[in-house]
């Protein structure tokens, strides 16, 4: 349908007029002037097919796919809480006894006498019988060798080709402390050193990595760990000094201090000890001997000082002729100290290795005044006793058996190991353990018959002398390049364990087979015999 209008002014139109209009009657008639009125007109129908569909097609398929099934599983956690809470004890009330009734007491006693003289036949049975004789329970499992646990290294100290010139155990075994220094040729006067503990009881131990380190102004000649505060030590140093760290203070370890005084030692301090206070064993003194040749002993005080309390000095004049000694040179009088040991039976003897190569007996209670001009605030005395064979070179080490209370070992420069009694002055026996020096031995805390020496040419040599008197049991390689060994102390707590100090810096920690650690049977009279036997 189509429609055409043409356009034309607006004009009012009546009701009528659009009744008319709607309707297309006579009303619809031309006027002049106006156009004519809309009307429908029916046309035919025009179709037109769209050639597009048919050029272009249409295709349809129908795919499907399958995805892979969905892994799910069900886990379940647990939140930890924390909460702190605090609780006091009451102290506890003793158990309530019983009472026994008159008539409990009565059979009680009858029961007793009844069985009493067959009760102590078997006990007396069981004390004749030989049966359960060297037998003792071990708990752990037997170590078949001897293993190297830890190698402890200071880089720093290393850095400086420091050596290591001493070790000690704490009371509790677990920490071990080193001194660095020097043992030989070398400008000792500016030579800045440490001191290291580790805790090898701490999980995650770091070799390279000590617990604490203590920077000393002087090269540290030795230690020892207090024996009873696990985290003091005293130091001898070259300078003379003697010093007391307590590593539980990292910020400021210097406790006490000898300072630079009429008393200090003039010399390098080779040895310090810890010695209970005569009237107080629970206070300890501090003992140091030097090339100086005086032994002294050390108080602690106020203001972080160490005062003289006792002196010794060592005089060639009055040492006993026991031995023909060589003469020393024209005016030197003093008997340089190299190394003590104290008797574990006899709280005031001890033994003295010198310069000169003589082991000496030495006492305490000595009461003699020395003959020396050196200056000191309280009166020295002249402590030898005794003099022994000598060695052919200086001695570097003795050690007092803990077992008998007459043996003693010395090792010297001579490269030979003395085995002497306190009853005379040969050497029941002398064992050439190394063509270089030795520096260091000690007897096991724990096998009477067993000892460890250190040598120059870079082992350590374990004898056993149920075994044999005449070599080594197991010889330990500490160092490739054959550097020397210093120091060597077995652990009196962990027995399995002995630590050896080196001129490389290195401080290594070896396990020890079960053979040197368990006591056989009868082996103290073993020891006895020993010394029977080579006496006579």
């Amino acid at each position: 349908m189509a429609m055409r209008a043409s356009p034309g002014p607006f004009l009012r139109v009546g009701s009528a007029e659009v009744a008319t209009l709607a309707a297309g009657g006579a009303g619809g008639a031309e006027r002049p002037g106006r156009p004519a009125p809309l009307q429908d007109e029916t046309l035919g129908v025009a179709s037109v097919l769209s050639q597009w569909r048919g050029v272009q097609g249409i295709h349809g398929e129908t795919k499907g796919c399958q995805t892979a099934s969905i892994a799910t599983a069900e886990a379940s956690a647990q939140a930890q809480t924390h909460a702190d809470a605090q609780v006091q004890t009451e102290a506890p009330e003793p158990a309530a006894v019983v009472p026994v009734s008159q008539h409990d007491a009565l059979r009680l006693a009858a029961f007793l006498r009844r069985v009493e003289v067959m009760v102590i036949r078997e006990l007396n049975s069981n004390w004749q019988s030989h049966a359960f004789d060297g037998y003792e329970v071990n708990w752990t499992e037997p170590q078949q060798t001897v293993s190297c646990l830890h190698t402890l290294v200071y880089p720093p100290a290393q850095g400086q080709g420091l050596h290591v010139t001493g070790i000690s155990w704490n009371s509790t075994g677990s920490v071990l402390a080193c001194a660095y220094g020097r043992l030989d040729d070398g400008d000792w006067s500016t030579l800045k050193s440490y001191v290291c503990t580790w805790n090898l009881d701490r999980q995650g131990l770091n070799p390279q990595q000590p617990s604490a380190v203590v920077e000393v102004s002087s090269a540290v000649m030795c230690l020892a760990f207090h024996p009873t505060q696990p985290s003091h030590i005293a130091g001898g140093l070259y300078s003379g000094e003697v010093l007391v760290w307590d590593t539980s203070r990292p910020e400021d370890p210097l406790l006490w201090r000898t300072g630079l005084t009429d008393d200090t030692h003039t010399d390098p301090v080779y040895q310090v000890l810890w010695l209970p206070e005569p009237r107080h064993s629970h206070r300890f003194q501090v003992l140091s001997a030097a090339t100086d040749g005086r032994v002294l002993l050390w108080r602690a005080s106020g203001a972080g000082q160490l005062r003289l309390s006792k002196g010794f000095a060592l005089a060639v004049q009055q040492l006993p002729r026991s031995t023909k000694l060589k003469k020393p040179p024209r005016g030197e009088t003093e008997v340089g100290v190299t190394s003590v040991a104290f008797s574990s039976f006899d709280s005031s003897l001890f033994v003295l290795g010198t310069e000169g190569g003589f082991p000496l007996k030495c006492s305490l209670a000595a009461e003699a005044a020395a003959l020396t001009r050196t200056a000191s605030s309280v009166p020295l005395r002249a402590p030898v006793q005794f003099t022994f064979f000598p060695h052919g070179g200086p001695v570097y080490s003795v050690s007092c058996s803990p077992f008998h209370r007459n043996l003693f070992l010395s090792a010297g420069t001579d490269g030979h190991v003395h085995l002497y009694s306190m009853l005379q002055a040969q050497p029941l026996t002398s064992l050439q353990l190394s063509h270089k020096y030795l520096f260091a031995v000690r007897w096991s805390p724990v096998r009477p018959l067993v000892f460890a020496a250190a040598s120059g040419e870079g082992d350590v040599q374990l004898f056993d002398l149920q075994k044999s008197s005449q070599k080594p049991t197991v010889s330990i390689t500490q160092t490739q390049d054959g550097s020397p060994v210093y120091c060597l102390e077995f652990n009196s707590q962990q027995t399995q364990l002995l630590a050896a100090g080196d001129a490389k810096g290195m401080v290594k920690v070896w396990q020890l087979s079960t053979a040197f650690t368990e006591q056989g049977p009868r082996e103290t009279e073993d020891l006895d015999q020993l010394e029977a036997e080579v006496a006579t």
